[in-house]
């Protein structure tokens, strides 16, 4: 696992959701210059880290919503850091947990080296890539179901032709389990 481990004047922690966002930012310190609730648009957060560009690293968990973020850390020239999520639950995962003490504690690690990094995907290739692990989940979730209905089909009928002694009696009926006859023309 790779730990981001690099020394700046500001550390923001963000825990980024769809329409919100908390914000921590710390010093070299470690005390908290800013930390507040906000919506999740470009406008707030450069307003909010206006004052600390000045060597400022910003960190977010790696979930759904993390690309614009990147970009417009990309865009203004910020060092952008996306956590691995399941590394960072590891270290830090206490029992109390809400967005406030979460972005403190992105920022706190972040600031003591040792915040695990994920991969940041170039703009050009999330496409693909979502692309790509959308189509795995669905040719994932559809082989494990898809054979399951005509399986089970087949096992509960032989079951009810080995019981009631219709083994090779394609004629007779199997109750709810048969299947329909076709009407034959006269």
């Amino acid at each position: 696992m790779r730990f981001y481990n690099r020394q700046h004047r500001h550390y923001c922690g963000i825990d980024l959701h769809v329409r919100t966002m908390y914000v921590c930012i710390l010093d070299a310190a470690g005390q908290v210059l800013v930390h507040r609730n906000m919506k999740s648009t470009p406008e707030a957060f450069l307003a909010t880290v206006a004052p600390y560009r000045d060597d400022l690293v910003v960190a977010a968990e790696c979930m759904f919503t993390w690309y614009w973020i990147a970009d417009v850390c990309a865009a203004e020239g910020l060092t952008f850091v996306l956590g691995h999520a399941l590394a960072m639950k590891a270290i830090h995962g206490g029992k109390a947990k809400n967005d406030r003490i979460d972005s403190h504690k992105i920022a706190s690690l972040l600031r003591g080296g040792l915040l695990p990094q994920s991969y940041v995907y170039p703009a050009t290739t999330r496409s693909t890539r979502d692309l790509r692990r959308r189509r795995l989940h669905l040719v994932r979730s559809g082989a494990a179901f898809s054979p399951y209905p005509k399986h089970a089909r087949s096992v509960q009928s032989s079951r009810l032709r080995t019981s009631a002694g219709l083994s090779g009696d394609p004629g007779r009926s199997l109750g709810p389990f048969s299947r329909p006859q076709r009407p034959q023309e006269h």
